[in-house]
């Protein structure tokens, strides 16, 4: 019987070092880099140390993005405890502006044959130069920044420099024969063969071998939260929940207690706005956007034959492309986008304020208010008390001058049950001898 919990326990020592074994971490980054990228990479990262995993692979494909993302990035992977890969895979990839900053920062830079980077020249709103005493600040704290990273990995920093200054873009081929990545490698495991072929040097100076062949892999899938995130921070998503709620907010003020369109306004609103709050965002377009339906309540009200609502359409349009203030076109609203969403938008805001203006100045035509000015027939004499019929009902009616029965008169005003009428008024009619 002892044998048994005996055989556990060495069954136990055996298989120990098994749930111990390290793993590889891969994350998949195929997108603008920006507060959700930073976030997915962090985590990558934590669960890495956390799991004592033997190195983290970030499959990069990026055209660039936001400046402040990139620095944190770049950041947690200098002081990551897990060594870190970047592989700009597959062919046809790039790690562009701020994705070739990330590249320079791993422990491995590496590259899939017929991919490219560099291009990392900071530039201003909507990809123009910067000019004056910013550009040489900028510049400067940008070159800072790649020498600093570059000389600590061991790589050539004039040629990294030159990507920042003068713009420079390398192939897999001239990055690797110019010291700016370590390896090009057409597969993953081709990669790991030749990174276990010698030392990597970490950035605080530390050698270490690699041998990741073989090594069990674990590929860290978005969770919902960072899917919904992604989504919401597309530019063009967040310019549609925008306009979208903001219509749906005009709906609900001029039909009140509707409330599904103040529900849904309210929500895309708030659902904009945190998106925008992630994005860089110029405020002065949040006030052309706002003041495009300004003018589109003016044409509704003065009738200025599509003036005014062509303007508000060339505002709305305007202020939705200068909405995200970013250096790069993949995280800018799109014009086909602006477009698609500010001529319909505008036409049928206008339509529906003309409606709500023309109803609020049309006579009402129901209810006791509605007998006002309406002709009646005096069902008896008038004098001045009597009966008349209006509306198909017949009325207590007090007359200002007496009216024999039959004859027409009009309601001047209602109190109460009774009404008060005066005698319809004949045209005098010329006659020509």
């Amino acid at each position: 019987m002892r044998r048994f919990p005996l055989a556990i326990l060495f069954a136990g020592i055996l298989l120990f070092p098994t749930f111990l074994a390290a793993d590889v971490l891969k994350i998949v980054v195929n997108d603008t880099i920006q507060a959700a990228t930073e976030e997915r990479i962090e985590r990558a990262l934590n669960q890495a140390a956390a799991h004592k995993d033997d190195a983290v692979v970030i499959e990069l494909n990026t055209p660039g993005g936001v400046m402040d993302a990139m620095r944190e990035i770049m950041g947690k992977i200098i002081a990551s405890p897990i060594p870190v890969i970047i592989y700009v895979t597959p062919g046809g990839s790039r790690a562009a502006s701020a994705g070739f900053f990330i590249l320079e920062s791993a422990d491995v830079a590496a590259m899939a044959p017929g991919t490219n980077t560099g291009a990392a020249h900071p530039v201003g709103p909507f990809g123009g130069d910067i000019k004056g005493t910013m550009k040489d600040k900028v510049e400067n704290d940008a070159t800072a920044l790649m020498r600093s990273v570059v000389a600590k990995r061991g790589r050539n920093v004039q040629v990294a420099e030159s990507a920042v200054l003068e713009s420079k873009s390398f192939t897999d081929g001239e990055a690797l024969q110019q010291k700016l990545i370590d390896y090009v490698a057409p597969s993953e495991q081709d990669l790991f063969r030749q990174i276990a072929s010698k030392p990597v040097k970490r950035f605080n100076g530390e050698s270490i071998t690699l041998n990741l062949i073989g090594k069990p892999e674990r590929v860290l899938q978005e969770t919902l939260k960072e899917q919904i995130l992604a989504f919401l921070m597309n530019p063009d998503i967040a310019f549609i929940l925008l306009a979208i709620g903001a219509l749906a907010l005009y709906t609900e003020f001029n039909h009140p207690g509707a409330v599904w369109p103040g529900t849904v306004g309210i929500v895309f609103i708030l659902l904009a706005v945190f998106a925008l709050h992630l994005l860089p965002i110029r405020f002065a377009a949040v006030v052309l956007i706002f003041a495009s339906f300004a003018l589109f309540a003016l044409e509704a009200k003065f009738a200025t034959h599509g003036v005014l609502a062509i303007g508000g359409i060339t505002t709305l349009v305007i202020g939705s492309l200068l909405l995200v203030d970013a250096p790069i076109p993949e995280m800018r609203v799109k014009l086909a986008t602006a477009l698609a969403v500010g001529i319909p938008l505008g036409v049928i805001t206008v339509f529906l304020m003309s409606i709500a203006l023309q109803a609020r100045r049309s006579k009402v035509v129901t209810g006791v208010e509605g007998l006002i000015g309406e002709i009646a027939i005096a069902h008896t004499a008038l004098a001045p008390a009597g009966k008349v019929f209006v509306h198909g009902e017949l009325w207590d009616a007090v007359a200002s001058a007496n009216v024999p029965a039959g004859e027409k008169v009009f309601v001047q005003r209602v109190d109460g049950l009774q009404l008060e009428v005066a005698p319809e008024r004949k045209s005098e009619k010329t006659t020509v001898a």
